[in-house]
């Protein structure tokens, strides 16, 4: 199968600031690959080299069969790009700027893209509502009628649907599947675990270098943590205790549950034993995204200068 994306040791550098760092990846079409990793990773810079929007300083690669430097213009045109803040014209109505996107773009059939992406994302009956009214699902749903509204073969959404509720949160994605499920290849940036675990496949980055690559069983399994959960009264309050012991990679409140991992199990083990005493229960339980993530940042240097 060729591949929709394709690159190999992209670099780009901001002032002197190395924002990406030998990055590779290899992304097959119609698949929704997640972008994960903490602010100021070079999360969006790779995602705009990946589809021509930033010119990499070295490195090379094709996305949808074109080279990613020699023929930029051309995976532009055929790629829908949603920023993070809602950047459409707020005193135009919702009908108004997707006729507007279509003029810009010289698209054909005009009248039919415009009402089929009102009917798809659930907008008709506002289409002749001011955008700047619309709540923060309603913005997204409009951003992203009209970022596909060209029919592109490739989507990139940065951070999507930060600031949204959870019910908006979880239509924008079933939109989002619909579409990956019509052959549309999409690079997803977020910040949440739960629409991590909806990406076909996920790739985390931090400070410009790719950490970890696969489905999210495969990150969870190639990172070699482990996690107990403890429970019982007062277990909460034990977080910052049982930080100062360096096998304890992570300890967090869950409700009124902890969550404590560790890389190395037998020190982990160590760490526990004075704590395992009524009314403290403790079990080991898979560990999450959220786990490995906070495992893998150790391993790193924040390259801000």
């Amino acid at each position: 199968m060729t591949a929709a994306i394709e690159v190999e040791g992209l670099n780009k550098s901001f002032g002197g600031r190395r924002v990406v760092k030998d990055f590779s990846i290899r992304v097959e079409p119609g698949r929704i690959t997640g972008f994960l990793g903490p602010n100021g990773s070079g999360k969006t810079t790779t995602l705009r080299m990946l589809c021509g929007l930033l010119t990499p300083d070295s490195g090379h690669g094709t996305a949808l069969g074109f080279d990613i430097i020699a023929d930029s213009w051309e995976i532009k045109r055929r790629t829908g790009y949603m920023t993070q803040r809602f950047s459409l014209y707020e005193d135009l109505t919702v009908e108004e700027n997707l006729q507007f996107s279509a003029r810009i773009r010289s698209l054909d059939r005009m009248t039919e893209r415009v009402a089929d992406a009102l009917e798809q994302l659930g907008l008709a009956e506002r289409r002749r509502q001011l955008s700047g009214t619309l709540s923060g699902g309603w913005k997204q749903r409009l951003a992203l009628a009209v970022a596909t509204l060209h029919e592109p073969e490739l989507l990139l959404l940065d951070e999507p649907t930060a600031g949204v509720d959870p019910q908006a949160r979880r239509t924008f994605w079933d939109e989002i599947h619909a579409l990956a499920a019509r052959g549309l290849t999409v690079l997803v940036s977020t910040h949440y675990m739960d629409e991590a675990e909806r990406c076909h496949d996920i790739a985390y980055i931090a400070y410009g270098a790719l950490l970890a690559r696969g489905t999210a069983e495969e990150v969870i399994a190639a990172a070699n943590v482990v996690t107990w959960r403890g429970e019982g009264r007062g277990i909460d309050r034990l977080a910052g205790e049982l930080l100062k012991d360096p096998a304890v990679e992570m300890a967090a409140p869950f409700g009124l549950a902890l969550h404590v991992s560790g890389s190395d199990p037998e020190a982990l083990e160590r760490a526990l034993a004075p704590y395992r005493r009524p009314p403290l229960r403790w079990t080991r339980v898979e560990p999450t995204l959220e786990d490995v993530f906070i495992h893998l940042m150790r391993s790193v240097e924040d390259n801000y200068q």
